[in-house]
C-alpha cells in the first residue's frame, strides 16, 4: 500500500493539472477546435478603441493644452489630472469589471459596457476641446476615465468568456501586438495635432466610436441571457465585488509586478514631451519630429519583438520568464537618458523600451489568464489586472510632477530603474507558471 503512494499522489496532481484549465475558462478545448479568426482580430484592434485615444490625448495632446493654457503651472496640472483620474480608475475598473460578470442582456454581458463606455469617452473629449480652463478640463477627465475603465474591464474579459484554454496565447497575441502598435501610432497621429489641439480631440473623439462599432461587429457578442442570473445576496456580492482571496498568490505578484513595470515606464512616457522641450531644450517643432522619430521607433521594434516572442514563448512553453525579462529592459532602458540629456539617448531608450514592451504586450496576457482564481469573477478580476494599467499610468503623472518639480527630470529616470526591478522580481516570484 505504501508503495503506491506516490503513484496515486502523481496521478492526482496530474489530474488537477488536466482540470486547471476547465476552472478559468468557460469554452473548453473540444468545443472550439479552429481558432476565431474574426474574434482574433478584433482583440488585435481593439487596443485602439480605448487605449489610442485616451492614452494619447493624456500623453500629448493634454498637456499641450494645459502649456497654451497656463505654462507656469503646466507640470502640477498633468500631476493633479493623473492623481484624481487615477483614483476613479481604481473604482471604475473594478466596479465595470464586476457589473459585467453578472450583467445579463441579449446584447451579451461585455458589449453594453464597451458601447456606452466609448460612447462616453467621446463626448467627454468633445466638451475639453471646446474648455479653456484646467479645473473644468480634470473635472470631465475623471468621467473619461471612468468611461475608458468601464471599456477596458470588459474588452479583455471576452478572452475569458470565448476562447478555450489552446487558443489563449494565440489570442493573447493578437491582442498584444494590438497593444503594441496602437500607442505609437496614436502617438505619432496626436503628435500631428500639437498645433491645433481641439482638431486632435475631434479626432481622437471619432477614431474611438468608428473602431468601437468595428470591433464589437468583429467579435460577434451574443446574448446571455441563458446564463444563470445572479442573485445579487450577500453571498454572491461579496464573491463577485470583493477582491479575490482564496488561490490568489501569484495573481497578486501578477497584479502588482504589472503595476510597478507600467509605472516606471508612464513616469516618462507621460513627460515625453517636456522631457524634450525643457530638459532636451528642443522647440515645439523640434520635438513634435522627436516624437514622431521615437513613437516610430516603439512601433517597429516593438511590433518585432512582439511576433517573435509570441511565438517563442508558444514553442518553449514559458509566459513567466519572458515578462520578468522584459522588465529589467525597460529599467536599462532608463539609464540612457539619465546620463546624457541629449535626442539620441531618448532614441536609445526607445529601441530597448521597445523590446521591452513588445516581449510584455504580447505574452503578459497568457501569464494574467493563467492566473486567474476563477472564471466567474473574470471580468472583477481582469478589471482589477488592468488597474495595474490604468492607476500605474494615471499615479505616474502624479508622481513624475512631484519629482520633476523638486529633483529635476534626471530624477523620473532613477525612478524608473527602481520601479522596473521591483516589477521584474515580484513577476519572477511566481510559482504556478513557468
Amino acid at each position: 500500500m505504501a508503495s503506491n503512494q506516490p503513484k496515486q499522489h502523481t496521478n492526482a496532481a496530474k489530474a488537477a493539472v488536466k482540470k486547471k484549465p476547465e476552472i478559468n475558462a468557460k469554452v473548453k478545448d473540444e468545443e472550439q477546435p479552429k481558432l476565431p479568426i474574426a474574434f482574433a482580430i478584433s482583440m488585435f484592434m481593439s487596443p485602439a478603441v480605448w487605449i489610442g485615444p485616451v492614452a494619447s490625448t493624456r500623453s500629448t495632446l493634454l498637456p499641450q493644452l494645459f502649456s497654451q493654457i497656463d505654462s507656469a503651472n503646466k507640470v502640477w496640472a498633468v500631476g493633479i489630472l493623473g492623481m484624481v483620474s487615477s483614483l476613479t480608475a481604481a473604482i471604475a475598473n473594478l466596479m465595470f469589471g464586476a457589473f459585467s460578470d453578472v450583467t445579463r442582456t441579449r446584447w451579451g454581458k461585455r458589449k453594453p459596457y464597451i458601447v456606452l463606455g466609448t460612447i462616453v469617452t467621446a463626448l467627454s473629449l468633445i466638451a475639453i476641446a471646446n474648455i479653456q480652463s484646467i479645473i473644468a478640463i480634470i473635472v470631465i477627465w475623471v468621467i473619461t476615465a471612468a468611461a475608458e475603465n468601464a471599456v477596458a474591464a470588459s474588452i479583455y474579459a471576452q478572452i475569458s468568456d470565448r476562447i478555450a484554454p489552446k487558443w489563449r496565447g494565440t489570442i493573447s497575441t493578437f491582442y498584444g501586438v494590438g497593444g503594441t502598435i496602437v500607442p505609437q501610432l496614436f502617438a505619432i497621429l496626436a503628435a500631428q495635432f500639437l498645433g491645433d489641439v481641439r482638431v486632435g480631440l475631434y479626432v481622437m473623439a471619432a477614431i474611438a466610436v468608428v473602431l468601437m462599432i468595428v470591433h464589437i461587429l468583429l467579435a460577434g457578442e451574443k446574448s446571455n441571457m441563458d446564463e444563470p442570473k445572479v442573485e445579487l445576496d450577500k453571498e454572491s456580492m461579496v464573491h463577485h465585488f470583493s477582491l479575490p482571496t482564496k488561490g490568489a498568490r501569484d495573481y497578486y505578484l501578477a497584479l502588482f509586478g504589472k503595476f510597478f513595470m507600467v509605472l516606471g515606464h508612464t513616469i516618462i512616457t507621460t513627460y515625453l514631451l517636456y522631457i524634450f522641450t525643457d530638459y532636451m531644450m528642443m522647440s515645439d517643432k523640434s520635438a513634435g519630429a522627436a516624437i514622431s522619430i521615437f513613437s516610430s521607433i516603439m512601433l517597429f521594434i516593438g511590433l518585432t519583438f512582439a511576433l517573435v516572442s509570441g511565438i517563442l514563448a508558444d514553442k518553449l512553453r514559458r509566459v513567466k520568464l519572458p515578462v520578468s525579462i522584459a522588465t529589467y529592459l525597460l529599467g536599462l532602458a532608463a539609464l540612457f537618458p539619465l546620463f546624457d540629456a541629449h535626442p539620441w539617448t531618448m532614441y536609445v531608450y526607445g529601441v530597448l523600451a521597445a523590446m521591452g514592451t513588445g516581449i510584455y504586450n504580447s505574452v503578459d496576457g497568457a501569464l494574467n489568464l493563467d492566473v486567474l482564481p476563477s472564471a466567474e469573477t473574470a471580468g472583477k478580476d481582469l478589471g482589477l489586472i488592468n488597474l495595474g494599467v490604468t492607476g500605474a499610468q494615471m499615479l505616474g503623472a502624479l508622481v513624475a510632477s512631484v519629482i520633476v518639480t523638486e529633483l529635476g527630470y534626471e530624477a523620473i529616470f532613477i525612478f524608473s530603474v527602481v520601479m522596473e526591478v521591483i516589477g521584474g522580481l515580484l513577476i519572477s516570484a511566481i510559482r504556478s507558471v513557468k
